[in-house]
């Protein structure tokens, strides 16, 4: 295998030697393949920062880009050129053509006079207005490049900024924005700011009234004959504005039709059917729904003065209530009214309310399990007609063992779920009405989970929990669990895992009963919603996890005497847990990206508990979190559970781990990904059948490390993922000898079987 590998990637190595010299014979007489542009900034006061930015911009601007390289070869173009010229599209040859290969760039699809047009007219509109532009291109060997020499001369600033408007009511409403002007003296003359400006002064109207108003009415005139290349910026508004556009507009009828669909025609008729409630006209002639979900969901009130952030915001709650398909606005002037007011009219198309759903999904992991699960989901929407979700999932499920020691120790799963969801807080005795764009939820939940190990145990567990969740804004949202309870007992446990435990006691964690009654809450922080998978940014996502504290002020512990720690003869479990989860993405190429991240957990158990329940233990290692071990099967701290263990499954209290990924696009559908993996795990008490396992001082001596690559291929809905790892550190050896760097031999068979770990993911592992 391994010489596969090497010979691969001598091959590949030789092919792109071949490609950076090939990728020019098959063009036409008289062209020349096009290597882009080089643009050179000369220009007074510029500083090196600033000539470097101006410098980058420019050169973005020119046209046409040349053709994208892979590793300094332009791979995608040589593969144009080896397919040829394919009679069929559907062929491999087609498809290498048009799907993978790309095609030369050619000098003559370069135009000097209209890059230099565009690169005078950007530079003008930064305010260096007395900029000069010269290109010239250069050919060699049939390659080609264009250079631009680009004079800036002084960049003009702003000196003055004056707001000049007759007396009228929407001149002083403008007036009053003067201070939050984007326009500041001594700012370069920027013309993308003006623009901002118009919007900002045209957004501030629509959220005070101004509905037909729009940024076309404001004008922004600029005097540079003041001389000492300074500018002064006069804000006014444009004559002959339309009457509508001047008047300040109040709400005065509210219309929500709850059955609308999209080839009927708006009719006003149907309101003299619709129920009034708190100043909205609710048209439901089927009574499908109760009035006052609408009032959770409308940010306007009769009477109101208009304010696009409460339209845009009442949209987002009745999209976000998940009752309704389509939602559609529409806004109409009153006639013949001595005031300037807004009727408002939505029309919602609903969702089937009864709907089913099954997935079946696959999985394979490093210790030779393969598995499958299916699930099937019945969704009743509005089920008390005011929005309310019940979902009802069924779920089963198997991993199989093979070709290994472990064949036949199956795992089989079944489980039934029950949730029900409710789009607004319900608290007993209070009545909470909230604002912003997104609804808040209270989610109620019932579970039941069957594991059974065969040959070893089975578990059964039992899941319930109340709580809320509700979004502050796009990237922030908050979960917390009022009452969360997870109860385990174990059943039919074989001879032969007791036979285990008798060998190794720490595998009697896995089958312990737990009775888990506590609260959870979570907070998430993304900045990355709605942006390039590539993009630069900020994931954080926070947990507090406590469990018995109440219990036990009421209940007493274990260690306060007989009785103490129970309830309805159970023991349950004391602890407070806290993990974080902090990521950070640095997009270094428009598809490419640098990802981190750094997960800190830590929990301390105490009354009843010595340690954190299993089920709400860390573990570290498998496709996830470090890659080059195999799952659970790292620590805690320098303890090597797999040298007494058949079965690794390490679990702790605390938990360090870092990961850092380098991804990019290869190309089509694929990206090649290279990554560091760093971390354990540790328990916060001694545990005398786990030595070296407890947290101390020396806990970064005690670090594993892993490093490999890896190949994702992104088929739109979902992310594939298949990596190789090797360790580079292993805690559990004496210290002097954890780094095995020097050790490394891919030649070995030996040390390949050993070390390499291959893991088979969906979605990115962070």
């Amino acid at each position: 295998m391994i010489r596969i590998l090497i010979y691969g990637l001598i091959l590949t190595g030789l092919v792109m030697m071949m490609a950076s010299c090939s990728n020019t014979r098959k063009l036409p007489d008289g062209e020349a393949l096009y290597l882009g542009a080089t643009v050179r900034v000369r220009g007074e006061d510029l500083g090196a920062k600033k000539r470097k930015a101006i410098r980058k911009e420019l050169g973005a601007l020119t046209r046409p880009q040349p053709n994208k390289k892979i590793l300094g070869v332009r791979f995608k173009l040589w593969v144009y050129n080896l397919a040829g010229n394919p009679k069929k599209e559907t062929s491999i040859r087609g498809w290498l053509k048009n799907k993978v290969g790309e095609p030369p760039v050619l000098l003559s699809d370069l135009s000097l006079n209209k890059n230099t047009a565009v690169l005078e007219n950007y530079l003008e509109n930064k305010g260096f207005f007395q900029a000069g532009v010269r290109g010239d291109t250069t050919v060699k060997n049939k390659k080609a490049t264009a250079t631009y020499q680009v004079r800036t001369g002084l960049q003009y600033v702003i000196d003055t900024v004056r707001f000049e408007m007759d007396s009228s009511f929407l001149a002083n409403t403008i007036r009053q924005t003067e201070k939050l002007s984007l326009l500041k003296r001594d700012a370069p003359f920027d013309l993308t700011i003006i623009k901002l400006e118009r919007e900002r002064i045209d957004a501030y109207l629509k959220d005070n009234g101004f509905y037909y108003f729009n940024p076309e009415y404001l004008v922004i005139e600029a005097d540079t004959t003041i001389g000492n290349h300074r500018v002064n910026m006069y804000v006014k508004l444009k004559p002959g504005i339309p009457k509508v556009a001047r008047e300040m507009y109040t709400i005065k009828d509210i219309v929500i039709y709850t059955n609308y669909r999209l080839n009927q025609a708006a009719s006003d008729t149907a309101r003299r059917y619709g129920q009034f409630y708190q100043g909205y006209y609710v048209v439901d002639s089927n009574r499908r729904y109760k009035p006052y979900l609408f009032s959770q969901a409308m940010q306007f009130n009769p009477n109101d003065i208009y304010n696009r952030e409460d339209h845009n915001l009442s949209l987002n709650r009745l999209v976000n209530l998940g009752v309704f398909k389509f939602v559609k606005n529409r806004f109409e002037r009153v006639a013949n009214s001595p005031f300037a007011q807004l009727n408002t009219y939505y029309y919602l198309t609903p969702f089937p309310k009864k709907s089913l759903r099954a997935e079946i999904n696959g999985t394979t992991k490093s210790n030779n399990l393969v598995g499958t699960n299916i699930s099937v989901s019945w969704r009743n929407r509005n089920t008390f007609r005011a929005g309310e979700l019940l979902t009802i999932t069924a779920s089963g499920g198997a991993e199989v063992q093979y070709s290994s020691a472990q064949e036949g120790y199956n795992v089989y799963r079944l489980g039934l779920e029950g949730g029900l969801t409710f789009p607004r807080f319900l608290i007993p005795f209070f009545n909470i009405k909230t604002r912003g764009g997104f609804v808040p939820k209270t989610n109620m939940l019932l579970g039941y989970d069957l594991l059974n190990k065969r040959k070893l145990y089975t578990l059964n567990s039992f899941r319930a929990s109340y709580g809320y969740a509700w979004k502050e804004s796009l990237y922030k949202e908050h979960q917390f669990n009022f009452i969360s309870i997870n109860y385990v007992q174990p059943m039919n446990v074989t001879t032969e895992y007791e036979k285990l435990m008798s060998n190794d006691v720490t595998l009697a964690k896995a089958i312990e009963k737990q009775f888990i009654l506590g609260s959870t809450y979570n907070f998430t922080y993304d900045t990355r919603i709605n942006k390039s998978k590539y993009a630069t940014g900020i994931y954080f996502s926070g947990t507090l996890d406590g469990s018995g504290n109440v219990a036990g002020l009421i209940f007493g512990d274990t260690t306060r005497g007989k009785g103490g720690g129970r309830v309805f003869g159970g023991v349950f479990s004391q602890y407070i847990k806290a993990e974080s989860d902090l990521r950070y993405y640095l997009q270094v190429g428009s598809t490419a990206s640098w990802a981190n991240r750094l997960i800190i957990g830590g929990s301390i158990p105490h009354g009843n508990s010595s340690e954190l329940p299993y089920i709400k233990q860390f573990f570290s290692g498998g496709s996830n979190s470090i890659r080059a071990f195999r799952n659970r099967s790292i620590g805690p701290g320098t303890f090597n559970g797999s040298a007494t263990n058949a079965i690794p499954d390490q679990t702790g209290d605390i938990k360090l781990e870092l990961n850092t990924e380098l991804r990019s696009k290869l190309f089509s559908i694929v990206e090649g990904a290279a990554f560091v993996d760093a971390g354990n795990i540790w328990l916060y008490r001694d545990n005398p059948h786990k030595p070296g396992a407890k947290f101390s001082k020396d806990f970064l001596k005690e670090i594993a490390v892993g490093a490999g690559v890896g190949l994702r291929f992104d088929v739109t809905i979902l992310i594939i993922r298949l990596d190789v790892a090797f360790p580079l550190r292993k805690p559990w050896l004496p210290a002097g000898e954890r780094w095995v760097i020097d050790k490394i031999s891919f030649g070995d068979s030996q040390w390949r079987r050993e070390n390499l770990v291959w893991n088979l993911g969906i979605g990115y592992s962070f």
